[in-house]
């Protein structure tokens, strides 16, 4: 797969063993920039490890990919500077504030200090957490916390956003208003790569990738993966889909 300058992440054949366990097969895909991208799989299927690659934790084991322009054999740590990365489980400090989380990993991101003040300003405004910056971070609702730990990823300006199960936990409205956000941080420009099992919430995916056993089992736009899925059923949704493909793979 060639690399095109629209082109924010592009694998090809992408593998990864673990001894004579494959975990993703030679994979092929590839993410456009700006682009909101849904990558679906149920447990086991090979997402966290192919999301591990592309966030350089881990090597691949064959295969050749580009992440933010670099290539992801020979320059892992130039993509952890260059992506941010948000996990299903809340990873901030709890026993700090958000005000003080965020200064921690402006730390952590090497942001120059003389940016820290815009850039505190700029994440506890966006995420609307500028009036309660100074309380605990425990005593916060789930969702807040959550736009706290999505604000914490923001915070060097990344041109990819990594996002696993960014709603889990959390009541339907809060969902709603995350997803808002996304939107807005994609209309900016910035790449949203993200992992969900709420099919509700993947069809605001401009594309998706499918994958079960390690193999993309399907690839495409959310009504196309519908169509090719459930052929003759106008009432199908990207659920259903989804259920059949696994299925289909598992026979």
């Amino acid at each position: 797969m060639t690399l095109s300058p629209s082109d924010a992440i592009v694998v090809s054949q992408l593998e990864k063993k673990f001894g004579d366990f494959v975990a993703v097969n030679k994979i092929t895909f590839s993410v456009k920039k700006g682009e909101i991208f849904g990558f679906l799989g149920a447990n086991g299927s090979g997402k966290s490890t192919t999301i591990r690659m592309l966030c350089g934790i881990i090597t691949p084991t064959s295969g050749t990919g580009t992440v933010a322009g670099y290539d992801m054999m020979r320059e892992p740590e130039d993509i952890k500077q260059a992506i941010g990365y948000m996990s299903q489980k809340f990873s901030l400090y709890e026993d700090l504030t958000p005000y003080e989380n965020v200064r921690f990993y402006l730390g952590i991101y090497s942001v120059p200090q003389n940016q820290w003040p815009e850039r505190v300003d700029w994440i506890l405004n966006m995420t609307r957490l500028q009036e309660i910056r100074n309380r605990l971070t425990r005593e916060l609702p789930p969702g807040w916390r959550q736009r706290l730990a999505l604000g914490c990823a923001l915070l060097h300006k990344p041109r990819i956003l990594f996002l696993d199960e960014p709603t889990s936990g959390v009541d339907p409205i809060t969902r709603e208003h995350f997803w808002t956000f996304i939107r807005q941080l994609a209309a900016r420009g910035i790449t949203v790569f993200v992992t969900t099992h709420y099919m509700d919430e993947a069809r605001f995916c401009e594309r998706i990738v499918m994958i079960n056993a390690g193999n993309i089992v399907a690839a495409g736009s959310p009504s196309e993966i519908i169509a090719a899925a459930c052929p003759g059923e106008p009432d199908a949704d990207l659920n259903d889909a989804f259920i059949t493909l696994m299925k289909r793979t598992q026979d």
